[in-house]
């Protein structure tokens, strides 16, 4: 019915409640089995026909730069966007207008994992001739949107309509929402379309239950999502790594009498030393496990060290 061909990805999140996981790697750049959290959210997107990517990014910019190497993402043009103060949701969105234009797009946070099928959401968009489509989802976070026949006739609540979904984090928007978001202005998107509501908006959703849908704000759900990826063997057909997920990362060394347990997953160039127990323990580039370590549910974040017993902590 209609294809969407560009994305707005937001890349600027603190990733406050994963410090210090995060204090010197943005969230969405963190790993999971050696894949970068974001690279999901492209390969999902390139699935569904999207071949140029806007990011905005705020923590460590650079990091970015030298991950995409510039600009590409498999042939799949990138566009990093440095926000120096944060814009929140609505100033990104207004601030990628440049490279957007006038033509449909997506919004996807770049701190998402999920495998659900986006095309139903592009069509409800171009089927309804709506201006926003929320997709929207029972996740257990909230439930700020209020959905009434296919319409999002209320969000947190600003004309009295309870809510009873949630906004699962992706979205369709037209070029219209640029005319109403003020510039160079720190502003989520959820007062715009509040207000566009009231004023004859036509704001749509659907929601879509179906698959698997992580929002990663925690140490408990990134280990989480390591152990559903093991146990039901999660690796949805669009990831573009054909050996994923991949648990000993082929430059690390590892001494055969270490022994790794649960879902423990060790990262390029780490070493984990003789005689060390690793339980559900995930290391990051670089780190390094002194002989007869042990490490229960901890994630040793990249070049960092570990020695001694260490239960449920960040290194």
């Amino acid at each position: 019915m209609g294809q969407i061909t560009q994305a707005f990805v937001l890349g600027a999140g603190l990733g406050t409640r994963l410090r210090p996981l995060t204090d010197d790697l943005p969230k969405p750049l963190i790993p999971i089995f050696q894949k970068p959290l974001i690279t999901f959210v492209f390969d999902h997107l390139i699935d569904m026909g999207v071949d140029k990517f806007v990011i905005n990014t705020h923590k460590r910019p650079e990091l970015f730069q030298s991950f995409f190497d510039g600009s590409d993402y498999h042939g799949h043009s990138i566009n990093l966007i440095h926000e120096p103060d944060l814009l929140e949701t609505g100033g990104g969105i207004k601030n990628a207008e440049h490279y957007l234009g006038s033509d449909p797009f997506v919004t996807y946070s770049g701190d998402i994992l999920t495998d659900i099928n986006l095309q139903p959401l592009i069509d409800e968009h171009f089927r309804r001739g709506n201006d926003v489509t929320l997709a929207l989802r029972d996740t257990g976070l909230a439930s700020d949107v209020a959905l009434r026949d296919h319409r999002v006739v209320d969000v947190a609540n600003r004309y009295g309509a309870a809510g009873n979904i949630d906004f699962a984090n992706i979205a369709v928007w037209n070029s219209k929402v640029f005319e109403r978001i003020p510039q160079r202005q720190k502003i989520s998107f959820i007062p715009i379309i509040a207000d566009w509501i009231g004023q004859g908006g036509k704001l749509g959703g659907l929601v879509m239950n179906d698959g698997k849908w992580f929002n990663i704000g925690s140490r408990a759900e990134y280990l989480d999502v390591h152990r559903m990826i093991l146990r039901e063997h999660w690796a949805p057909h669009w990831v573009k790594i054909c050996k994923w997920p991949e648990r000993i990362a082929k430059s690390a060394i590892v001494d055969p009498s270490a022994d790794l347990r649960g879902c423990s997953v060790i990262g390029e160039h780490c070493e984990v030393g003789a005689g060390a127990i690793l339980e559900d323990t995930i290391l990051w580039p670089g780190a390094q496990i002194a002989s007869k370590s042990q490490l229960h549910s901890c994630i040793v974040r990249s070049k960092k060290k570990a020695s001694g017993i260490h239960r449920n902590i960040d290194i």
